[in-house]
C-alpha cells in the first residue's frame, strides 16, 4: 500500500495541495468516454489499483468519445486542482497533446492509457497492442475469405490513436499477405452505434456480396452485428470484431461473429493508475506496459480466463 511514510519532508510538502480530506494522494483518471463497457472495465482495475496503493481517484471523462474539447476542460480542471498525478486516454491524440503538456509542465507526472498522445514524456504508456491486433484481424478475415475476397470495414473516428493503429495495420497486412483481397468500403461510425448500423447497412447494400467485415471498436461491432442479423446475413458474411459486450458473447454463439479480439480492460485501468503511484513513491515504472489483444472464437467460451475478460466486472 502507498503510505505517506514513503515520501521525504520536502516531497511530502510539495505534495500537500494533492491530497484530498483523507490525506491521500489523488490521482485523475480521464477516459475517453464513461459510458462504454470497455471503459467501464477500465474504472474497475483504476479502483483496484486505488485500493491496493493507497490513492484515492478522480474519475471524470467525456459522455461521448468524440467530445474532445470536454475533455480538455475536464484536464485543464484537475491541473487546476493541483492532482498528484494524472492518467489519461486522449480522444484525440493531436489535440490533447497541449492539455497533457500543460500538465507536465506544473509538475504533474502524467501516464497516458489505451490511447496515445503525441508526446514522449509520460510516465508509462499503458495499451493493448493495437498494430498486432489488426495484424491478427487481417490474418483471420482475410483467411476466412478466401473465396469471396471483398471486404469492408467500421472503423471508429479520425483521430484515435488506438483504433487508428489497428486499422492500418489491418489494411496493410491485407494489401501485404492477401493480394487478391480487396477493401472495398471503409466507413466510420464516430463511435456512436447507431451511426455504426447505418454504416454496416450502407456498405451491405452496395455490397451484396462482400464476404467479410472487420470492425474496429466496441460500438463499431454492434451496428455491424446488428445490420447483419436484420438482414439475415449473420454467417454469410465473415465478421472479425473489437471490444466485448453481452451482445458480442451471443452474437459469437450464434455465428454472427467469427473472431472476437479482446482487450484486458482490467489490467489497463490497474497498470495505469499503479504506474503513477509507483512514480510518485519515488520508484521508476516501466515507460510501456502493451497487452496482447485476445483472439476469440466459439470453441473458447467456457474457459475460465475467457470468461474472465468478457465478464470482467461481474
Amino acid at each position: 500500500m502507498l503510505r505517506r511514510e514513503f515520501f521525504p519532508a520536502a516531497a511530502s510538502a510539495a505534495l500537500a495541495g494533492s491530497c484530498g480530506r483523507s490525506g491521500r494522494l489523488i490521482i485523475g483518471v480521464v477516459p475517453k468516454a464513461t459510458s462504454h463497457l470497455f471503459f467501464v472495465s477500465i474504472h474497475s482495475g483504476v479502483r483496484t489499483a486505488a485500493q491496493e496503493f493507497g490513492v484515492d481517484i478522480i474519475w471524470n471523462g467525456p459522455n461521448d468519445e468524440t467530445d474532445s474539447n470536454r475533455q480538455i476542460q475536464i484536464v485543464d480542471s484537475l491541473i487546476a486542482r493541483h492532482v498528484a498525478a494524472l492518467a489519461i486516454s486522449a480522444t484525440d491524440e493531436r489535440a490533447l497533446t497541449a492539455p497533457v503538456e500543460r500538465a507536465i509542465a506544473a509538475g504533474i507526472p502524467v501516464t497516458v492509457f489505451d490511447s496515445g498522445v503525441n508526446t514522449d514524456r509520460y510516465v508509462t504508456f499503458v495499451a493493448t497492442d493495437n498494430a498486432g491486433a489488426g495484424v491478427t484481424a487481417a490474418k483471420r478475415l482475410g483467411a476466412l475469405t478466401a473465396a469471396k475476397t471483398t471486404l469492408a470495414m467500421v472503423m471508429q473516428k479520425p483521430g484515435g490513436a488506438s483504433t487508428g493503429a489497428r486499422e492500418r495495420a489491418f489494411e496493410e497486412t491485407i494489401a501485404q499477405q492477401f493480394p487478391k483481397h480487396s477493401i472495398v468500403a471503409r466507413q466510420y461510425c464516430m463511435a456512436d452505434r447507431a451511426r455504426a448500423l447505418a454504416a454496416a447497412e450502407n456498405i451491405l447494400t452496395a455490397h451484396p456480396d462482400i464476404g467479410g467485415i472487420f470492425c474496429s471498436s466496441e460500438a463499431a461491432s454492434l451496428g455491424a452485428i446488428h445490420a447483419l442479423e436484420a438482414r439475415g446475413m449473420a454467417g454469410k458474411v465473415r465478421l472479425v470484431t473489437f471490444d466485448t459486450s453481452q451482445t458480442h458473447v451471443d452474437a459469437l454463439k450464434a455465428g454472427t461473429i467469427d473472431v472476437m479480439l479482446v482487450q484486458d480492460a482490467v489490467r489497463i485501468g490497474y497498470e495505469a493508475v499503479a504506474s503513477l503511484a509507483r512514480k510518485l513513491r519515488g520508484e521508476t515504472p516501466a515507460r510501456l506496459a502493451s497487452l496482447p489483444a485476445r483472439e476469440i472464437v466459439r470453441a473458447d467460451l467456457g474457459q475460465a480466463d475467457v470468461e474472465s475478460l468478457l465478464r470482467p466486472i461481474q
